[in-house]
């Protein structure tokens, strides 16, 4: 079994992949295999599977499983694998991690558990306790807009702290937050601190962020890559044309749709129009209408999408 490396700090584009699915409960194999390639294929850095973007809650164990065994086993160590294993249940997270050891992920991303918002002190014992379970590396997955809790900077310090916990992905929209986080994380080596919305991407690098975890880069993954190497090759003009094209991909194609769920459609939908792999989505969502798809369409044609794959970026 081949597996990568994880490096400490991770840095770099980790996309958040979505989950090809012919329905609700039966993955896109072929879809599956063509979207892992186009994403490596971008340059990219490491692979997040099991996230909000690839709809994780939402699937059955079962598939979760089949997803887990079928990436790690495609991408063979090409670059680390991280797989989400939130859930409601400490021991179903547990269970997850330990089949991602097995298949050969790098380590998990663990959101807090939803549903019974906890206190903070609540919430440390709980990574006390389900650390030590954990076979692999944790990454830590601040997203309150669906959890209801967020982990507070000194939650943080102190997780932190815990062996084998080793960064934080912060999905807050809140770059406040961000550049207090990555106060915190700098005073522990090896520590990894990444944004989750794109659109913050070229900011949160400048306050210290060691990379992204972009949905868009399904899409185009070699635009993040080229955005996190100009900021880091300190090319201002160009991060600020590469960043301009990834504020163009998220106002023309995320708001298409009138709920929260207008993301992963259009992003979904992209895909299924560039024939890379199928639209379903995981119960309760449904892929967008015929309407909603005429207007993805246009706007790859407006993007200059439908001539572009990995490679492309400007």
């Amino acid at each position: 079994m081949s597996k990568a490396t994880l490096p400490h700090p991770l840095r770099g584009i980790v996309p958040p992949m979505v989950t090809p699915l012919k329905d609700r409960d039966t993955l896109d194999l072929a879809g599956l295999e063509r979207l892992v390639e186009h994403i490596l294929a971008g340059g990219v850095h490491g692979l997040f599977i099991l996230g909000t973007t690839g709809e994780g809650p939402s699937l059955s164990y079962r598939l979760r499983c089949e997803l887990i065994e079928r990436v790690c086993g495609q991408v063979g160590g090409r670059v680390p694998v991280l797989v989400g294993v939130t859930d409601t249940a400490f021991v179903e997270s547990v269970n997850l991690a330990g089949i991602a050891a097995d298949e050969g992920a790098a380590a998990v991303v663990l959101a807090a558990p939803y549903y019974f918002p906890a206190g903070q002190p609540e919430l440390l014992e709980y990574l006390e306790h389900i650390v030590v379970e954990m076979p692999l590396p944790v990454f830590l997955y601040n997203m309150p807009s669906h959890t209801k809790l967020k982990f507070e900077l000194d939650t943080l310090r102190q997780a932190l702290a815990l062996p084998n916990i080793v960064g934080l992905k912060d999905s807050s929209g809140d770059l406040d937050y961000f550049r207090q986080a990555a106060g915190v994380v700098r005073t522990y080596p090896g520590a990894a601190l990444l944004m989750g919305p794109e659109r913050l991407l070229a900011e949160s690098l400048a306050l210290g962020g060691h990379g992204g975890v972009c949905g868009g880069a399904n899409l185009l993954p070699r635009l993040f890559v080229d955005v996190y190497e100009a900021a880091g090759q300190g090319d201002r003009e160009r991060l600020a044309r590469l960043q301009r094209r990834v504020e163009e991909l998220g106002d023309s194609l995320y708001t298409i749709g009138r709920h929260s769920s207008a993301f992963v459609k259009g992003v979904k939908c992209a895909l299924a129009c560039l024939g890379i792999c199928e639209d379903a989505l995981a119960e309760p969502f449904q892929r967008f209408r015929q309407r909603e798809r005429e207007q993805v369409q246009r706007v790859l044609r407006e993007l200059g999408l439908e001539r572009t794959l990995a490679t492309a970026s400007v």
